[in-house]
């Protein structure tokens, strides 16, 4: 039997939510069927910027923001609707990642957080909701993330190559696939979250498109080293971070005098190259023999001057986008959360012990019924 599920996803960059729709078949395959994008307000956008690096933040300020990204995931899923024309019974469930304001899987105890009231998803939507998918892993002493490499080892895998996923978010994770060997997945360090900010400091754009401005620049090898010094990128796997910790604040603090003396652009081209190095770097950790194709995902695959400098840091692998393998670069996070609640919804386990780190499988997640009511009453814009 196919059902239809609808995976929502906004990721580290903080720019807007993915809805995608998925068809989800009996053995377990999955077709993305259509997308849509909501872009925050650019005022939300930076309310969550903040919440995601400060060490405090008033209660009605952060339960005010859940609220409201509540209410913007609903409309995202009515405009996926709209633009499909099928009605909210056609879906058999929502699964909403939310919007991480912090992940702590180091703290004592460790946690991590997301925002975006499922509640106020299913209400508004009369469809049953799944989230909250990290906290069970954290609980069963697990990092809570990367979640998508179950998703990414059973829609990209391959029986005649190693492959490599890469997902360039605001953070970059990587997902090995060796036939035959168990998935490794895991944060490699930040991909557009830091020169999404450095650019946006200088100029009236979100992002540098297509790496223009990066292209103008030449990397400053003395600042590279500094960024690169730090301990993350020298931890074995299990391990995740966030902007909470790959921040402007963590960027000041490294790069130190260093950013004053170095021209804006160079700074922009030395943070691709972080970027490069961080993937370059994960990938020689993992094993002698780079894979030999690597299959880029998020919104750094549409980055070209970024693709470009993987491929010639990694000239014995094809680079390209997962489009080429059926699932556009910007929907493939947004559908694996559609896979992760259908398999919430069968009771069958979403984690990787041998990603996360946790003590066993686990079920991931919360269901929050959506009711019988059609709903097509969208909620009030934030």
């Amino acid at each position: 039997m196919t059902e239809r599920f609808i995976g929502l996803m906004s990721g580290t960059s903080r720019d807007g939510v993915d809805a995608v729709l998925t068809e989800i078949h009996g053995d377990g395959t999955l077709q993305v069927v259509d997308h849509c994008q909501l872009d925050y307000p650019e005022d939300l956008a930076q309310e969550l910027a903040t919440a995601a690096t400060t060490e405090t933040l008033r209660y009605r300020q952060l339960g005010t923001l859940d609220a409201r990204l509540g209410q913007l995931f609903a409309r995202a899923v009515h405009a996926l609707l709209d633009q499909t024309g099928l009605a909210p019974t056609a879906i058999r469930a929502i699964g909403s990642h939310g919007q991480t304001v912090h992940h702590a899987p180091d703290a004592e105890p460790p946690f991590t957080w997301q925002i975006g009231d499922p509640f106020r998803i299913a209400e508004a939507t009369g469809i049953d909701t799944v989230a909250q998918f990290r906290p069970r892993d954290i609980a069963a002493g697990g990092e809570g993330a990367p979640l998508a490499c179950g998703f990414h080892a059973m829609q990209f895998g391959a029986t005649d190559e190693t492959r490599a996923v890469l997902n360039l978010g605001g953070i970059a994770n990587v997902t090995w696939l060796q036939p035959g060997q168990p998935v490794i997945g895991f944060d490699c360090g930040p991909a557009n979250t830091l020169m999404d900010d450095w650019n946006r400091r200088h100029h009236s754009t979100p992002f540098d498109h297509d790496g223009a401005w990066a292209r103008t620049g030449t990397p400053d090898p003395e600042l590279l080293t500094r960024l690169l010094e730090d301990p993350f990128f020298r931890r074995s796997p299990p391990k995740s971070t966030g902007p909470e910790y790959f921040s402007p604040g963590w960027l000041r603090r490294v790069g130190g005098d260093r950013l004053d003396r170095v021209r804006p652009e160079d700074i922009q081209a030395t943070l691709a190259e972080l970027t490069v190095e961080g993937v370059r770097r994960a990938l020689e950790h993992l094993h002698t023999r780079p894979p030999d194709r690597m299959l880029v995902c998020g919104g750094g695959a549409h980055n070209r001057h970024l693709m470009q400098r993987l491929a010639r840091a990694l000239p014995d692998t094809r680079v390209e986008s997962t489009e080429r393998h059926g699932v556009p670069a910007q929907q493939v996070e947004g559908a694996a959360f559609a896979w992760l609640a259908a398999r919430t919804l069968a009771g069958e386990s979403g984690n990787l012990p041998e990603v996360t780190g946790a003590r066993g499988p686990r079920v991931l997640g919360c269901i929050i019924p959506g009711g019988t009511r059609s709903a097509r009453h969208a909620s009030a814009a934030p």
